[in-house]
């Protein structure tokens, strides 16, 4: 796959119009997301000239998972940005849930992004936060999310968590895999505020068709597909790879007793 090079200004102006609303949060942020997109793109545009390549790639109708790579916070705006058409990230609830000015207005970033709230964990959080993805899958509509499970701080890629996988193979979305580069650079880890000037690049892959793995439960289809996921990842964004789990460090001797044992990572 050669990508072609496209400028933030051709980011779609009429997908996320065109596509049915589900309930709650989605219907409730529609209005701003459209208003952010037409304030977003340019000003994208104008700070960054993000090059944006393989947009094509993304299909305009029907359930897709965007599988990227994940440097930054503004990866959340980026991707949205170039995407062709609305894309659903899940994000914490407490970007939601702020009172002063900077929580208000990234609330309304976030929204603004086509962001959806949902309560972040292990076990029971890391399975609803599935299900809601799931039920977006359901109505035919995008969704983002980064298997790696939190951002890189050295800049290489992790190994791929299964949920992306999982939803894949539970309900027949093709995957869209997206390499950004450079998101690092304009906005590190701990950052306030962006750094302008810094050259970003969002690569769209080809969709990838994980059915031939198998069954959505089976801990092996779901390894082989996620797997697959991350190499083509990898193919675009042209990282080191890490091939260890980008985790938390453990608190407690219970938590680390189970990184330290072998399990599957959603």
């Amino acid at each position: 796959m050669t990508p072609e090079h496209e400028p933030a200004a051709a980011a779609d102006r009429d997908g996320a119009a065109a596509e049915h609303q589900p309930e709650g949060e989605v219907r409730r942020t529609g209005a701003t997301y459209l208003l952010g997109r037409i304030i977003l793109i340019p000003l994208t545009r104008l700070i960054y000239r993000p090059r944006i390549e393989g947009r094509a790639n993304v299909p305009k109708h029907g359930p897709i998972i965007i599988a990227s790579n994940h440097l930054s916070f503004i990866d959340s705006i980026a991707i949205p940005v170039a995407a062709p058409r609305r894309v659903h990230f899940l994000a914490k609830s407490s970007y939601f849930e702020g009172t002063s000015l900077k929580g208000r207005f990234v609330a309304n970033l976030m929204r603004a992004v086509g962001a959806i709230p949902v309560r972040r964990g292990a076990g029971q959080a890391a399975l609803d936060a599935l299900d809601e993805q799931r039920k977006l899958l359901d109505q035919g509509l995008a969704v983002a999310l980064y298997p790696e499970g939190t951002r890189s701080t050295d800049g290489r890629l992790y190994k791929g968590r299964t949920g992306a996988a999982f939803l894949a193979l539970q309900t027949g979305a093709k995957v869209v895999p997206v390499g950004v580069i450079g998101t690092d650079k304009a906005m590190p880890v701990g950052a306030n505020m962006p750094k302008l000037g810094e050259k970003v690049t969002i690569r769209f892959g080809e969709p990838l068709d994980l059915s031939h793995h198998g069954s959505a439960n089976s801990g092996r289809a779901r390894r082989g597909a996620t797997d697959e996921i991350m190499a083509a990842i990898h193919a675009l964004s042209e990282q080191e790879l890490a091939g260890v789990y980008n985790e938390v460090p453990a608190h407690g001797a219970i938590e680390k007793i189970k990184q330290a044992l072998p399990h599957e990572r959603r």
